[in-house]
């Protein structure tokens, strides 16, 4: 789902389903979205403490990482929409039960729903990074503006993972998402 890193280098980014974007990040939703579809009153909705769980190569996240969220969708649709700073990685998970109670209220994912996650791929168990909301970019580059501004270098290299980036392209992501510059610390 989504991931930056600090204030030296730019950060790290990560992609996030588009079928878990809204309802995790609902201050984030796409104009194409009704704000309707995303009323209940469920806890990961109105936290701003959230829970991310991912399956990424990359797990050397720490506390005060900038994780930048990048929704999946394609060329057109695929998006970067979202600021968070991680608080927390947890790797290591001793099994089903403790996964389940640290991500149930701070997760899109239903019990049965992590459960599953959970035993996808026993050699590979997903961790989870606690993040903190912080800003919904009011312009969204899509996957074609990201290769063309060479944050991303080509539509295979679209994150699938938490992958780095530099300082240069983090100060790029946030002239070009149109941000306040005051988000920028030296």
């Amino acid at each position: 789902m989504g991931g930056q890193t600090k204030s030296v280098e730019g950060g790290q980014t990560d992609r996030i389903l588009h079928a878990y974007h809204t309802d995790l990040l609902p201050d984030s939703k796409l104009n194409t979205e009704s704000a309707d579809d995303f009323v209940e009153n469920k806890p990961f909705r109105n936290a701003i403490r959230k829970v991310y769980i991912s399956r990424s190569w990359e797990k050397g996240l720490k506390n005060g990482d900038i994780i930048i969220f990048y929704r999946t969708g394609g060329r057109h649709k695929s998006v970067i929409t979202t600021i968070g700073i991680v608080e927390e990685t947890i790797l290591n998970i001793k099994d089903e039960r403790q996964f389940i109670a640290l991500c149930r209220k701070r997760s899109v994912f239903s019990d049965e729903e992590l459960k599953e996650y959970w035993n996808h791929k026993p050699r590979s168990r997903p961790f989870i990074i606690k993040f903190l909301y912080v800003y919904s970019f009011p312009k969204r580059p899509n996957l074609n503006r990201l290769i063309s501004l060479k944050v991303i270098k080509d539509i295979e290299s679209a994150p699938r993972g938490f992958q780095k980036i530099s300082r240069d392209q983090f100060e790029l992501i946030i002239n070009e998402t149109q941000s306040d510059e005051s988000l920028i610390v030296n």
